[in-house]
């Protein structure tokens, strides 16, 4: 678990002042970022091109790998997992788990299930063999500002507010939905237009029917909202049934149902419209 990204921007800390004086939070403009091809043409790439150099990514617990991959047309970098344990009891600072399950599958199926509801927050994981081994390929993400654990020590602000909460109250709405119990600030990602990406999904899907954290659902996506009331299980079935067990499907169900009986609760203002953040346009001088 942990974020398996390396930090291509620093984020740089405000000049220490007096003792008593505590520094104003920093705030980072969005700047643009390259476009990310279509979802097939990286899962294409993800399962077609050769894999070149690899290293064991510096975070997280699962020896996870960082690999070159290339297709003659382009080259590009993949984090690979493949991680499966099952214990019938996990001990953890959270307490204790019974049918605990750790696999590099549920990234697939969080991929796969984020894509079914329009939220476009995970990125493209697919299955391939790695090493003689069943794995998840996941695409890298470019243009990486920073995670939520710099964010949080180096107190940077959101240049655009409602925008960035937007975003972390359909995080919750996923997190809930999925029941994933290892969301840490590690693998919470921000680009560098302030774009919010949710990685590692190896501890999600549990069977649990009630929401773990009913209070953290409070808005969504009108458009989101819309799709998560017409999943049913003939489509969960046809899209991660490989992924995930009848089960699990069941119980991600009656969470769909929770949530949306909790935001029909809520009344009307619980739904936006989604919409992007202001950019700062390159060369000037608050992009610098």
């Amino acid at each position: 678990m942990g974020t398996w990204l390396f930090l291509t921007a620093a984020i740089a800390l405000a000049p220490q002042g007096s003792a008593q004086a505590a520094a104003p939070p920093a705030t980072v403009p969005a700047v643009a970022v390259a476009p990310v091809p279509p979802d097939t043409e990286i899962e294409r790439f993800l399962k077609e091109a050769e894999i070149g150099s690899s290293k064991t990514t510096k975070k997280g617990v699962t020896d996870s790998v960082r690999a070159t991959l290339s297709d003659g047309k382009l080259t590009h970098e993949a984090h690979i997992q493949n991680i499966d344990e099952s214990k019938r009891e996990f001990r953890s600072n959270q307490g204790v788990e019974f049918d605990f399950r750790d696999s590099y599958s549920f990234n697939i199926a969080a991929y796969k299930i984020d894509r079914l509801i329009g939220l476009n927050m995970v990125p493209v994981s697919i299955g391939r063999t790695y090493r003689s081994k069943p794995s998840a390929f996941t695409w890298w993400i470019d243009d990486v500002l920073m995670d939520e654990g710099d964010k949080v020590k180096n107190k940077v602000s959101a240049p655009d507010p409602a925008y960035y909460s937007r975003q972390r109250q359909m995080m919750h709405v996923f997190d809930e939905l999925i029941s994933n119990t290892d969301r840490n600030q590690g693998n919470i990602v921000y680009t560098k237009d302030w774009r919010l990406w949710l990685i590692d999904h190896t501890r999600a899907f549990r069977k649990n029917s009630a929401l773990k954290a009913p209070a953290n659902v409070t808005r969504c996506d009108r458009q989101v909202y819309d799709k998560l009331k017409g999943l049913d299980r003939q489509t969960l079935k046809t899209e991660v049934g490989k992924l995930l067990d009848d089960g699990q499907i069941k119980s991600l169900l009656a969470r769909r149902d929770a949530i949306i009986k909790k935001l029909d609760s809520l009344g009307p203002s619980a739904l936006f419209d989604r919409s992007a953040p202001a950019i700062t346009p390159p060369g000037s001088a608050a992009a610098r």
